[in-house]
């Protein structure tokens, strides 16, 4: 039977150390051949062979494309659960190269010699079936409990798990006994078949054996790969099996492919002239001849996931009819790397299916395809987002976080062109070598995407203005999947609407954004008693608006505790002149008691640093927010009683005014160009904390859409004024009519303007 998995080559070498080197060198070459796969033989009680761990590791570190295993790995003298860590770990460094061959061990004379406890042959492959168990338990990053398993060979009780591999790493298991055969159908991904070359003609035995197995167990045997070592000798005539020149090899490794189901064909050999031959000679012809005879019977071609990712599914998602283009960055429910993309920064998701996109044609197709499912569709840059509408429950996201290169395309007018998927430390590092920088946020690890079409307010403004002040043109991909380029001389209308509400109208894939010439900063971390909490807010406020417009300054406020209220303001001078520095943050001194005091000359990148690692949110946030003209003793009054009552546990304002207040209101979509500040408010309830802020509305004349995660209909007419909702409106209708991006701030094209 072929079972249509798409044909791999692979090396095995002799991991002798009577020349470190040499084993090394075999694998790079099998890198620069093009094979897909470099293996190694695994005997620990062997003291000329290299330990094939360290081994895979070092040459792990000296390749960059080969993906690498043991054939097969010694499970009996390596503990299950270290295996696994190991594993993933030199997957991740890997960037998702190693697959898992494991074996039952087989001189046990030698083994035991070495302190290992003899098994039975029984025994062993018991043993190895719960070394499965537990390798895969501690691949399961994504349960929340530890892991325990109580069996005969091995005890875990409550084991942390993780880390997750970097792809779903494939448990192969060698061998060829009748129970060990019924092993590999119910729970490996793969058989490799014992016994080299020879062992060809067990091969169409083994897979019955193994088929009737994955059956039983409810499997589709097409997820069982099939792994066959061979070797043998190329000479001008023919002088036995794989004995001949090259077309013989083909000839006689067909049947095996296209009958016996193998997979993947695995080179045994420590002869460099032979590895050439058999990569330029014999796997791109035999590809070929299994391709034609593919196409004539009509196989069906591709891989089958395991049963274990079939089984957490989603409902209403069509996965086997993912377009072929993305199903190399699809990540589902069942897949190792699910937890590092199922949740953002605030909010804990559980989606049906991620896909990770590498260039606006993926884009496109993947928008096609989620557009044609009846589930929801989140969008994400790349980045953190503090409303969370960037990951969803049971739905689609659009995952542009591979979609990050950074390009000077004008270094005299300073024009950059950035991809949506980047993160603003990135480009901040990108940047300063230059002297530039782009005002965006106060933290590295925001998405370019998010914030550079929603605003764009960061310790910069008042001197540069906002994010999207800076954009000169941008790529986007609108519902229908066509990919536009808007400028204001291409699509202007567009280019106006992406500024401020562009998560309405498309998925922006790339950026042009005219940078400044920044240099060194002052950055000064001042910490206050503001016990005091509205004197304080007021007097701050007064020295922010009466500040030359290169201070910009934020201010957050915890908690009291123990009744005693802390406050912590970042202001950034733009200026590397000591004297101008402590001049402009001498009114701020005097604003309460100092407690706490930083204050340093650094470049941009010291300010918004390089982002973190992955987002693991949990649960929904509670973020409520407003544009202030002032900050008025009323308003001081009403956020000093929200402070004291201890509903938001993070309460945030940003100076705004300067340069953000030259554009004229309707120049973009972000139309409260007259604020001065915006507020914020996170809570744990929602019940508690909106009732207050909302009788707090009055002081408000708009508010910031990426930091609201209130959903009410009224909110969209703070976010955007009539004329401006209204404009938008009637653009929504030309570019999204079907409503395909409505999970942030929607804008329905249905309903009717705003206001006469």
């Amino acid at each position: 039977m072929d079972y249509g998995h798409p044909l791999q080559f692979g090396t095995f070498i002799t991991p002798t150390n009577d020349r470190p080197q040499a084993p090394v060198d075999l694998a790079r070459l099998s890198e620069d051949l093009g094979y897909d796969l470099a293996t190694f033989q695994d005997h620990p009680y062997q003291p000329r062979f290299h330990d094939t761990w360290t081994l895979l590791s070092w040459v792990a570190a000296r390749t960059t494309r080969i993906h690498l295993a043991a054939n097969v790995l010694n499970v009996p003298m390596r503990p299950p659960a270290v295996v696994a860590r190991a594993a993933a770990s030199l997957d991740l460094m890997s960037r998702g190269r190693v697959e898992l061959a494991l074996g039952a061990g087989f001189f046990w004379d030698a083994m035991a010699a070495m302190g290992v406890p003899r098994l039975d042959p029984g025994e062993s492959v018991d043993a190895l079936a719960e070394a499965i168990d537990v390798v895969r338990g501690i691949w399961a990053a994504d349960s929340r409990s530890p892991l325990s398993h109580v069996g005969e060979h091995y005890r875990l009780q409550g084991a942390e798990r993780g880390p997750a591999p970097a792809h779903n790493i494939p448990v192969w298991v060698g061998g060829g006994k009748p129970r060990m055969l019924r092993l590999i159908g119910e729970r490996a991904d793969g058989w490799i078949v014992p016994g080299a070359t020879a062992g060809l003609r067990d091969l169409a035995a083994g897979n019955a054996r193994i088929d009737a197995a994955a059956t039983a167990a409810g499997r589709d045997p097409r997820e069982i790969r099939r792994i066959v070592n061979v070797s043998g000798r190329f000479t001008p005539t023919p002088g036995g099996f794989l004995t001949g020149p090259a077309e013989q090899w083909v000839e006689e490794l067909l049947p095996h492919v296209v009958e016996d189901g193998a997979g993947t064909i695995i080179l045994a050999s420590d002869d460099p002239e032979a590895l050439r031959r058999f990569a330029g000679e014999v796997a791109p012809a035999l590809r070929e001849a299994v391709d034609t005879e593919r196409a004539t019977r009509g196989t069906p071609v591709g891989v089958v996931p395991s049963i274990r990712i079939r089984a957490r599914r989603r409902e209403g998602i069509d996965y086997d009819h993912l377009p072929a283009g993305l199903r190399g960055g699809a990540v589902e429910p069942g897949d190792a790397a699910y937890p590092t993309v199922r949740s953002g920064y605030m909010r804990g998701g559980s989606p049906g299916l991620v896909l990770r996109v590498h260039d606006a044609a993926e884009v496109a197709d993947a928008l096609t395809f989620a557009r044609a499912q009846p589930v929801p569709l989140s969008v994400r840059s790349g980045g953190h987002g503090i409303s969370g509408r960037s990951t969803n429950n049971g739905g689609i996201i659009i995952d542009l976080s591979p979609m990050n290169r950074i390009d000077v395309l004008d270094e005299t007018t300073r024009l950059v062109r950035i991809e949506a998927g980047a993160r603003w430390g990135d480009v901040a590092e990108a940047l300063q070598p230059r002297g530039w920088a782009l005002s965006s946020g106060d933290y590295g690890g925001v998405g370019v995407g998010g914030l550079a079409t929603t605003g764009g307010i960061g310790f910069l403004g008042r001197q540069h203005g906002l994010t999207i002040d800076h954009l000169r043109a941008a790529e986007i991909v609108l519902a229908d999947g066509s990919l536009v380029r808007t400028s204001e001389t291409e699509s202007p209308d567009l280019f106006w609407a992406i500024r401020g509400a562009g998560f309405n109208f498309g998925i922006v894939t790339a950026f042009e954004f005219q940078a400044d010439e920044v240099g060194d900063l002052g950055y000064a971390q001042l910490i206050f008693d503001a016990t005091d909490t509205a004197a304080f807010l007021e007097s701050w406020g007064a020295a922010v608006e009466a500040a030359p417009r290169d201070l910009t300054s934020f201010l957050i406020i915890g908690r009291p505790r123990d009744g005693r209220v802390i406050a912590q303001t970042m202001t950034v001078i733009d200026s590397d002149d000591p004297d101008t520095i402590l001049a402009r943050l001498r009114p701020f001194a005097g604003l309460g008691p100092l407690v706490g005091q930083q204050v340093q000359i650094t470049p941009y990148t010291g300010i918004v640093t390089p982002p973190e690692g992955m987002h693991a949110g949990q649960g929904e946030p509670i973020s409520r927010t407003g544009l202030l003209e002032h900050l008025t003793p009323e308003f001081a009054a009403d956020a000093a009683r929200l402070i004291a009552s201890g509903e938001s546990y993070w309460f945030q304002i940003r100076a705004m005014g300067g340069a953000i207040a030259d554009v004229a209101p309707d120049a973009t979509a972000f139309a409260h160009r007259s604020a001065n500040f915006q507020v914020v408010a996170m809570g744990a309830s929602r019940t508690r904390l909106d009732p207050i802020w909302d009788a707090m509305r009055r002081h408000f004349t708009g508010l910031y859409a990426s930091f609201e995660t209130d959903t009410r209909p009224e909110r969209l007419l703070e976010a955007y004024p009539p004329r401006t909702l209204d404009r938008l409106r009637d653009l929504k209708r030309r570019y999204d009519p079907d409503n395909a991006f409505r999970d942030n701030f929607n804008i329905d094209p249905a309903h009717e303007p705003a206001r006469p």
